[in-house]
C-alpha cells in the first residue's frame, strides 16, 4: 500500500485518538494495540518517513497513559495475563499447532514402541523406576511414586525441575528449532513410555485418572514452551521484511512473553502433582473433574478465548474506520 493511501485511511483514527480520551482502561488497550500495529505496518513499509515517527510518539503516549502510576501498573499485570498472551497465543497459533503435533506423535511414537518392544520401556525410563513402579504394583499401590516424599519437598523439586524444562525447551528454539524439536522428542518418549508401563499391566484408565490429574497442565506447558522455542528458530529462519536480528530480538521478545505467562501453570501442576495426585484413592468423579477442567482451562485459554479477542478487536478496529 502506498504511503498516501495508508495515511488516508487512517488519519481520522488517529487524531480521534489525540483529541478524544479513552472510556475506559480496555479501550486505552485496544487503542494502544491498534495504534502499535500500525507503527509496525509503518515502519516495515515507511521506515523514514514521517508517519512513522508520528505514529512512534503517539504509541509513545499509550504507553505513559497504560504506565503512568501503580494503579495502572496493576492494570498492566492485568491487562497482560487478560489481553497481550491470549493475542499472542492467537498470533502464534501455527507454532503450538506444530509443537502439539511434534510432542503427541513422539508420545505416540513411545507407546507403540514399548508394545513391541519391552525392553524400551526401561532403555528410556531407566531399570531402577521400572522396577520400582512394578513392586508399587505388586503392594496394590501402583501409583505410590507420587507419595513417596513430603509434599513440600516434594512440590520444590517437581517445580524447579519443570521451569527448567520448559526453559531449556524454550531456549533450544535459537538453534533453528531443532534443539526444541529434540527435546519435545525426548519428553513424549518418555511420556509415551510411562503411559504404556501402565497400559501393559492392566491399569490404563486408572493411570488417566490419576497422573493426568497434574499432566494436563504440565504437558500443556511443555507444548506451549515447545512453541516458544519454535517462535525464535521461526525468527531466524524466516525473518520476513525485518532483519534477521530485529527478527530474532522479536521472536525471542514474544517467546519469552509466553514464557512467563505460562509459569503459574507450570507451578500450579507441581501443586497438583505434589499435594492433590498423591491421593490415588479419591472418588472417581473427583478426579475427572479435576482432569477435565484442567483442560477445558487450557482450550479455553490457549485457543478459544484469544480467537474470540482477536475477533472482537478486528471488530472494533473496523467499527472504528467505518465511522470516519
Amino acid at each position: 500500500m502506498r504511503e498516501p493511501l495508508f495515511i488516508k485511511q487512517n488519519s481520522a483514527k488517529w487524531k480521534s485518538y489525540e483529541t478524544e480520551p479513552a472510556k475506559d482502561p480496555d479501550e486505552l488497550a485496544e487503542r494502544f494495540i491498534i495504534v502499535t500495529d500500525d507503527l509496525a505496518y509503518s515502519k516495515t513499509f515507511y521506515p523514514k518517513s514521517k508517519t512513522t515517527l508520528y505514529l512512534n510518539g503517539l504509541a509513545a503516549g499509550f504507553h505513559q497513559s497504560i504506565y503512568k502510576n501503580k494503579k495502572e501498573k496493576a492494570n498492566r499485570f492485568v491487562f497482560f495475563w487478560k489481553t497481550e498472551l491470549p493475542l499472542l497465543f492467537k498470533q502464534y497459533q501455527r507454532q503450538i499447532l506444530y509443537s502439539f503435533i511434534f510432542f503427541i506423535t513422539f508420545f505416540l511414537i513411545g507407546i507403540i514402541s514399548a508394545k513391541y518392544d519391552r525392553t524400551f520401556i526401561r532403555f528410556v525410563l531407566s531399570d531402577d523406576y521400572v522396577n520400582m513402579t512394578n513392586e508399587n504394583i505388586s503392594k496394590g499401590d501402583p501409583f505410590g511414586v507420587f507419595k513417596s516424599q513430603n509434599e513440600f519437598v516434594m512440590f520444590w523439586m517437581i517445580a524447579k525441575n519443570n521451569l527448567t524444562v520448559t526453559a531449556i525447551t524454550f531456549v533450544l528454539g535459537i538453534t533453528l528449532s531443532a534443539g526444541t524439536v529434540i527435546n519435545l522428542f525426548r519428553n513424549g518418549l518418555m511420556v509415551g513410555c510411562f503411559q504404556y508401563l501402565f497400559i501393559s499391566k492392566g491399569l490404563g484408565i486408572q493411570s488417566v485418572l490419576v497422573i493426568w490429574i497434574h499432566g494436563t497442565l504440565e504437558i500443556s506447558t511443555i507444548i506451549l514452551a515447545g512453541a516458544a522455542g519454535l517462535i525464535i528458530g521461526n525468527s531466524l529462519l524466516f525473518p520476513k521484511t525485518f532483519s534477521r536480528m530485529v527478527s530474532l530480538k522479536k521472536g525471542a521478545l514474544n517467546g519469552l512473553k509466553i514464557m512467563l505467562g505460562i509459569s503459574p501453570i507450570v507451578v500450579t501442576a507441581a501443586v497438583f502433582e505434589s499435594f492433590i495426585t498423591r491421593h490415588t484413592e479419591m472418588p472417581v468423579w473427583l478426579s475427572s473433574l479435576i482432569l477435565g477442567g484442567s483442560f477445558l482451562f487450557i482450550i479455553w485459554y490457549v485457543v478459544v478465548y484469544p480467537a474470540y479477542l482477536s475477533h472482537r478487536l478486528k471488530i472494533v478496529e473496523i467499527a472504528n474506520e467505518g465511522e470516519y
